[in-house]
């Protein structure tokens, strides 16, 4: 229903009968230009930026048995908003901008990892405060560039660091459909090794389980997920972070089905947001509505289990 909705929503209304004519290249040339240019590519990339945000914060949670982490936790946010700030700022191809970003994310996400390497484990701690470090760091410079930029590259920029999927096409869907739906595949056989990372460290590794190999196993197929909706989207927040936690209080914390639930809740949370932030009369970057959707959630779900005397994980 939201897919319907969000293909006949917006300046021009579209009926659902002319929606089913445009997408099988009949009806009005019109309709079919409004579908499968503007309306068809930028659901498909909400579905598919809200899935992999969802999907990404799940693993990071159970990775770090921590329910305040999130796909930029990693410093995955700063790589990304710095590589975007500095390709705007100095006037480079904006059309290398996806890609550029999603090297940027991964290539910090390795500076963290390789900061939390301790002899053949990884710490959390380090893992944590390495990403604070380095997300602090870059954001200061991101800073610098933005101060040094024209007016009219830091709006382009700001829309990027706040998160938009408006004006996305076939193009950004290319570039990262194929590591996104690889990567969710791939999550869906880590329940496991997340379900005995959540029994501790000590009995995870008396039940067989690589704690090393686990976490960056996890860890890297969360980055990449992160990094991939960041190349469409930007940085978009709270979809990481919320949707864990509702899919944990919807069917208990078993990561068989918390991962393909989350992959699922994200995308529908994410294509609705995105359909609210276009409702109005003047656009809003969808990262500013998941923000403003996703604080009071977050701050309900903490008062709930706070009155339950249930940890946040």
């Amino acid at each position: 229903m939201i897919s319907i909705f969000s293909l006949s929503k917006g300046s021009v209304y579209i009926s659902i009968e002319d929606i089913w004519l445009a997408i099988f290249r009949r009806g009005e040339e019109i309709n079919q230009t409004i579908i499968w240019d503007l309306r068809l590519p930028r659901l498909i990339s909400s579905l598919l930026v809200g899935s992999a945000l969802g999907m990404s914060g799940a693993l990071l949670q159970g990775m770090l048995k921590n329910g305040l982490a999130s796909p930029y936790l990693l410093g995955i946010s700063a790589g990304s908003g710095l590589v975007i700030v500095a390709f705007i700022t100095f006037g480079l191809a904006q059309i290398f901008i996806p890609i550029a970003a999603w090297l940027g994310a991964i290539f910090t996400t390795l500076i963290v990892f390789t900061l939390s390497k301790s002899g053949n484990k990884i710490s959390i701690e380090r893992l944590i405060l390495g990403g604070v470090a380095i997300s602090s760091l870059f954001g200061a410079i991101q800073a610098t560039l933005l101060l040094q930029a024209e007016d009219g590259r830091i709006q382009s920029a700001l829309t990027w660091l706040i998160g938009s999927l408006n004006s996305r096409g076939w193009n950004e869907i290319r570039i990262t459909w194929i590591p996104i739906l690889f990567s969710i595949m791939l999550s869906l056989l880590l329940a496991r090794q997340l379900n005995l990372l959540s029994l501790g460290d000590e009995l995870s590794m008396s039940l067989g389980n690589s704690l090393f190999r686990s976490r960056c196993l996890i860890g890297a197929i969360a980055t990449l997920l992160a990094a991939s909706a960041v190349a469409i989207g930007g940085l978009i927040g709270f979809i990481g972070l919320i949707v864990p936690h509702f899919s944990r209080l919807l069917i208990g914390s078993d990561y068989k089905f918390i991962l393909p639930l989350s992959a699922l809740i994200g995308g529908l949370t994410l294509s609705t947001a995105d359909l609210i932030a276009r409702s109005g009369p003047i656009e809003m970057p969808v990262g500013i509505v998941t923000s403003l959707i996703g604080a009071p959630i977050f701050i309900i779900i903490l008062y709930k289990r706070s009155t339950k005397k249930i940890g946040m994980y």
